[in-house]
């Protein structure tokens, strides 16, 4: 699944083509994209709208139009935003756009959802599912602590917690985790405050390489322009079961927590007991 950086970097290179532009023409061909909305009415109500701003908040694209609504774009495991797409197989949606330039919506297994929301339902609906964001100056290793405190969850779980922080997802969760040399098993509530401000620092520094690689291509993931990215060859442990740990040379091994495939080293990230 896209997880911020890949996001963002979505967001950054489809901005300038939306922006200031109106949807001349709306096309949307699958009922599960804006289910349970008639996805008919949807692309009725969204013809016409001006775009205002492209924006993103965790792992949702957000398009605000001059009306102050907005369209909620969750782009889940396979989906993907397409300026002038070139092959048409699982094409889900289409925008028009008043230069005549083309949006399409990619989506392989028709997880992603588009969401239209009235001017004064946006926030509410993110403050609700959403975190605060691990990138703006404001995410402190003292709140992040806040954040964690009093919580007998697995560290990883409560990272891939939306409501913990915003953003985050299997992929920068483990290569966050080994950053800072946390066991993913670690009871989030116990971390000390040396920990902590490992934490932080390890969740920035994840992030921004995977900002500057223009995030990670493992299957369908591809920017507006069909490209992708490359911060898939930088990992430390994701997916890289049984390969030497670049820091101490240890095997690195699999385990599950929350249900999801998790990589790590067992030396650099040893599980201490609980205190």
């Amino acid at each position: 699944m896209p997880e911020l950086p890949e996001v963002e970097t979505v967001r950054r290179a489809i901005a300038p083509v939306l922006e200031g532009r109106t949807l001349d023409h709306v096309e949307i061909n699958d009922v599960r994209l804006t289910r349970p909305e008639d996805p008919l009415a949807v692309a009725a109500e969204l013809t016409g709208e001006r775009v205002e701003q492209v924006d993103r908040r965790g792992k949702y694209l957000i398009i605000r139009f001059l009306s102050g609504r907005a369209l909620l774009i969750h782009l889940r495991m396979t989906g993907s935003l397409l300026h002038k797409p070139r092959d048409s197989s699982h094409i889900r949606a289409v925008l028009t756009l008043d230069d005549g330039a083309e949006i399409g919506y990619r989506d392989v297994r028709r997880f992603g959802t588009w969401l239209l929301l009235e001017p004064d339902d946006l926030e509410p609906y993110l403050g609700a599912r959403l975190g605060e964001e691990p990138l703006v100056a404001a995410f402190t290793a003292k709140g992040l602590g806040e954040r964690l405190e009093g919580r007998r969850a697995p560290l990883k779980a409560a990272l891939l917690d939306q409501r913990t922080l915003a953003g985050l997802g299997n992929i920068y969760v483990d290569e966050a985790l080994w950053y800072a040399r946390l066991h993913p098993l670690r009871f989030a509530g116990e971390l000390e405050a040396d920990e902590l401000r490992r934490l932080h620092r390890a969740i920035r520094k994840a992030l921004e390489l995977g900002l500057a690689r223009q995030g990670s291509t493992l299957s369908t993931y591809r920017l507006p322009d069909g490209s992708s990215g490359s911060m898939q060859k930088e990992f430390k442990v994701y997916g890289r079961l049984d390969e030497p740990c670049d820091r101490c040379g240890s095997s690195l091994e699999k385990i599950r927590v929350a249900g999801r495939g998790t990589w790590f080293c067992p030396h650099c990230q040893r599980l201490e007991p609980a205190k």
